[in-house]
């Protein structure tokens, strides 16, 4: 038996410090949002997250909410069956909306619910600890410090060794931040915002002041739900995410029929012949427009089978061609940058 066990190998992937951290993550990862333990159950879970590791990804995301847990029990499972070695990979999960139970602390960001909530989430995903844990929305009903000192205490317990936020407010983070300075707690390093071509306002002006603090990204729908595709440009097919998640993305499909949605249409369109220009298709395109930005660290990528994961990593390939003369060609499409950013 060797000495040192490893099975990772980088490949050509390109890794970034996640925040303040010294931790490092893949620059794009894999996410079981709608689909792990919902549509994809089984071997194609581990067969998937076998293609990115393949791909040089290392970094792996999930949440109590997803499926209902069963997200994380699937992703549990394939990990156990695949047996990397856990210091060769990063885990992530987040805590705020449960599992579906009616009991008021089963849910929320309570010093109780975030430490129970992690430890059953350790528990189906078969791990004794995750590298990040996030606080998956924001929680009004508790006190910034509370929710600080839980987050602290969940590391000091080593059941997670960072932790960092959702979909939060730029003030709520730097209030976060601040109460961990004043109380000498553990600070969040981290904000998973969605962020693509489309969606940019939150990420690009909000957050700007926050990137100057250090503050790292685990960016998720860069593709816009699949809009970035360029699969819904002539209508929803069966198999896509739209058909089997109609509910869902109820609101998106019928924005899709107006006129603000058909005009995002046609910038896929247009913005599809730079991508065969670069030699790429539009949705390597799209993941590789994300991943340029430097305020991100990392873009999580849904998949549900192999072949997704091998095509969107080859956005890799896209990123060194997206010259500032091909981004103000995109930005001319686009038209849509904030205008903090300008």
């Amino acid at each position: 038996m060797s000495a040192v066990e490893s099975k990772f190998a980088p490949h050509d992937m390109e890794f970034r410090r996640l925040g303040p951290a010294g931790l490092k993550v893949s620059v794009f990862s894999l996410g079981g949002w709608l689909t792990y333990g919902g549509t994809q159950k089984g071997s194609i879970v581990k067969d998937c997250m076998q293609a990115a590791w393949d791909n040089g990804i290392n970094f792996f995301d999930s949440a109590e909410v997803y499926s209902n847990g069963q997200c994380e029990l699937e992703m549990g499972q394939a990990l156990k069956e695949l047996a990397w070695p856990r210091d060769e990979y990063v885990l992530s999960t987040k805590i705020f909306f449960g599992t579906g139970r009616k009991e008021p602390n089963t849910r929320g960001l309570s010093k109780k619910h975030i430490i129970e909530g992690l430890k059953s989430s350790l528990a189906r995903l078969d791990t004794p600890y995750v590298d990040i844990v996030l606080a998956h929305r924001h929680d009004p009903n508790v006190p910034m410090k509370e929710i600080v000192e839980a987050f602290s205490q969940a590391i000091q317990m080593n059941l997670a060794y960072y932790w960092g936020t959702s979909e939060w407010s730029a003030a709520q983070i730097q209030e976060a931040m601040d109460i961990a300075e004043k109380y000498n707690l553990i600070g969040p390093i981290a904000e998973q915002p969605q962020y693509n071509a489309f969606h940019r306002e939150r990420f690009e002006s909000e957050y700007a002041p926050l990137y100057k603090r250090g503050y790292g990204t685990t960016i998720w729908s860069p593709l816009a739900s699949g809009v970035l595709t360029g699969k819904y440009n002539d209508g929803i097919p069966e198999d896509s995410r739209f058909a089997t998640n109609a509910k869902t993305f109820s609101n998106t499909i019928q924005g899709l029929q107006s006129e603000e949605g058909q005009a995002k249409i046609d910038k896929v369109r247009k913005m599809t012949t730079i991508a065969e220009k670069l030699g790429g298709s539009m949705a390597q395109l799209a993941l590789a427009w994300a991943a340029k930005n430097p305020n991100v660290s990392t873009v999580i990528l849904g998949a549900t089978k192999p072949e997704q994961v091998h095509d969107n990593c080859k956005a890799l390939q896209l990123l060194p061609k997206l010259t500032p003369e091909v981004m103000e060609e995109i930005e001319g499409i686009l038209q849509n940058k904030p205008k903090a950013s300008l």
